[in-house]
């Protein structure tokens, strides 16, 4: 046979089989006077086994050791290896769609939030917080979304917990609620706007400590009006930028409140 033919019958393609060659998986059969190559029926059932160990997921390194061990063991080991790579691969995907099932469902419920998909702990904690019609709100949940894009899992788990349960107090959700109209509020008010401080200390106040237990043991460590706890350096700087002036500035005051409370603390 010449080497379309061995192909064909075998059904892979000419390059496969040269590639093999060149590998040295699939030995070089004899050359008739003319150069062509000669295949005949062991180099076909040597291509077919080639064929078949690939069609497994095997791949072309583990197929040498396989053809390399005449006794078979080798290939115990690569398949056993080979199953225990697709249950990890199986388990990946079962998460990954449950992950979507939840994100499916909220879009149908019209609550998928417009950060997009997130991890399957913010999913659940933007089910149970609803639809809101505040902004400051709703920047707040885009920039929980960019914390669950950033921290390690573990963080954002224990973040999460807690969260849930303060979503479970419905007093405190209320408190909430009302306390993100007085930042709306603020959007086009001056920095010098007598209710700014008073927002950022009753902001500071609804902060449970369970919340403070999760920042670093450095989080209080500068307490000036531009930096404190989670809100230090350039990226600080940045998460203020997003808020109004006077929002801003109402954060900033939270924000050296929670300092003082946490130096207290120590």
């Amino acid at each position: 046979m010449r080497i379309g033919e061995i192909a064909g019958a075998v059904g892979v393609t000419t390059r496969a089989v040269r590639h093999y060659h060149h590998l040295g998986l699939l030995p070089e059969p004899a050359r008739r006077p003319n150069g062509y190559r000669s295949y005949g029926l062991r180099e076909a059932i040597a291509l077919a086994r080639i064929k078949r160990l690939t069609e497994l997921g095997l791949g072309l390194d583990e197929v040498r050791d396989v053809l390399a061990d005449d006794a078979g063991r080798e290939l115990t080991e690569v398949l056993a290896e080979l199953d225990d790579d697709l249950a990890r691969q199986e388990a990946a995907i079962r998460e990954r769609r449950a992950r979507l099932a939840e994100l499916l469902r909220m879009a149908r419920e019209g609550r998928l939030p417009g950060e997009g998909p997130v991890s399957p702990g913010l999913a659940e904690l933007f089910g149970r917080l609803g639809p809101t019609a505040s902004p400051s709100a709703a920047k707040d949940l885009e920039h929980l979304a960019l914390f669950d894009a950033t921290a390690a899992p573990e963080q954002r788990d224990r973040l999460y917990g807690v969260l849930r349960q303060l979503v479970e107090d419905r007093e405190l959700a209320a408190r909430v609620g009302e306390l993100y109209e007085r930042l709306d509020q603020l959007a086009d008010a001056s920095v010098g706007d007598p209710r700014v401080e008073a927002l950022g200390a009753d902001l500071a106040a609804v902060v449970p400590d369970t919340v403070l237990a999760l920042l670093p043991e450095d989080a209080g460590d500068a307490g000036d009006a531009g930096s404190g706890p989670a809100l230090g350096g350039a990226f600080g700087e940045a998460f203020l930028d997003d808020f109004a002036p006077a929002q801003a500035a109402a954060v900033r005051h939270m924000v050296k409140v929670l300092t003082r409370r946490i130096e207290k603390a120590r």
